[in-house]
């Protein structure tokens, strides 16, 4: 823009100067076209930029992760004279990379378009226009300005996948165990009157001769082992010659094993906590349901500056009523492989999520061995996504 209005000031202060010096019209007439046209991309830019208003709407707030996402962008302005096309600066998010729509129907004064793209990483955003550009349309002039939109937050939730039940130690009870547990009749907790569905052997039968009305018994639900998944949210490892975008599909990996995880001991209906640290702390149990979870996972940041052997060893208290352990990670250090061996130790049973991009290197092969020794189930996660 600057080098165009150098090179139109030059010509105009050279027509003009040569009209006043030799007195020739055509001189004259060429100062006064680009003078008329410099006032007319003025006025133009001017009169559109005050009136341009900039909105952009979401197809929906909550997708899945590589579902299509549609964003309608409408842009209008009262300026009477005409402009060139409006381009808009698209904010860049993980999954939207800067980039510039162009309003190609020059002239028209309301244009709605719609931009698309593939939510392919979980996460919370506000995509939509950072910025929009209106120029002149001889290219003279061009206003850059910040729309005021309060913006539209995407959900990009995780997608969960099959994964094996988890198995729980020697002598916790399971689901026969509590059934059985039930149905003891030597120690009911209560009486209460028949309803339909009861089952005949719940029935009391001297009481309800008793009191002559059906009466059953009442048992107290003994309380099940949980399973305890711990999720490493510390940004993730990344080895010397990875590529920046690597870490996106890592963390992918890991929101979508944890959710597996939890998602497959819902349905086997077994208890299981979720601890996450970060800048939303919290502590998911399942009776919260499979969506509050997904919703805390794709606000995962994983910017937690604690270490994650300092998250394991804090855990260590507990393990002795849990039943079964889940470690997600992509780091696996010597002395994460020792807090994972105490863990095993400690009675409950042991399982490791390593995601990682490469399964031949010889440092970890040597420490998954190790833990494998120790009694461990050690699983691979590979991300979607070359590194």
């Amino acid at each position: 823009m600057k080098k165009t209005n150098l090179t139109m000031g030059i010509c105009f202060g050279f027509f003009l100067f040569c009209a006043l010096s030799m007195g020739n019209r055509i001189y004259l007439v060429l100062a006064t076209i680009i003078f008329l046209a410099w006032l007319f991309s003025f006025l133009s830019v001017r009169l559109a930029e005050k009136t341009v208003e900039v909105s952009n709407a979401l197809s929906g707030q909550t997708v899945n992760r590589g579902e299509v996402v549609s964003m309608e962008i409408a842009v209008s302005h009262k300026g009477f004279l005409p402009i060139a096309p409006i381009a808009l600066n698209m904010r860049a998010t993980s999954n939207t990379p800067a980039g510039v729509i162009y309003l190609t129907k020059l002239g028209k004064r309301r244009q709605r378009v719609t931009h698309q793209f593939v939510a392919d990483h979980v996460g919370a955003m506000f995509p939509g226009v950072e910025s929009y550009v209106v120029s002149d349309v001889f290219g003279f002039f061009k206003r850059v300005h910040t729309p005021e939109l309060q913006g539209q937050e995407l959900l990009v939730l995780p997608v969960p996948f099959d994964v094996e039940p988890l198995t729980f130690a020697a002598g916790d009870m399971g689901v026969e165990t509590m059934k059985r547990a039930m149905e003891d009749p030597s120690s009911p907790s209560d009486f209460r009157a028949y309803q339909q569905g009861d089952p005949l052997k719940r029935i009391h039968w001297k009481m309800s001769a008793r009191k002559r009305e059906i009466i059953v018994r009442q048992f107290e639900e003994p309380a099940l082992p949980d399973a305890l998944v711990m999720l490493d949210t510390s940004p993730p490892h990344l080895s010397a010659d990875a590529q920046p975008e690597s870490a996106a599909f890592l963390q992918d990996a890991l929101l979508e094993t944890a959710a597996s995880v939890v998602s497959c001991q819902i349905r086997e209906d077994n208890s299981v906590r979720l601890p996450l640290v970060g800048d939303r702390p919290m502590e998911y149990s399942s009776h919260m349901g499979l969506s509050v979870l997904l919703t805390e996972l794709a606000r995962c940041t994983f910017n937690e500056t604690e270490r994650f052997e300092r998250v394991l060893m804090m855990q260590m208290g507990e393990l002795r009523k849990t039943g079964a352990v889940v470690i997600i990670t992509t780091r696996l250090s010597s002395e994460v492989v020792d807090l994972i061996v105490r863990m095993k130790r400690l009675g409950p049973n042991v399982r490791l999520y390593y995601v990682t991009f490469r399964t031949d290197n010889p440092d970890r092969i040597a420490m998954v061995g190790r833990l494998q020794q120790a009694g461990v189930e050690v699983n691979y996660v590979t991300p979607q996504g070359a590194e």
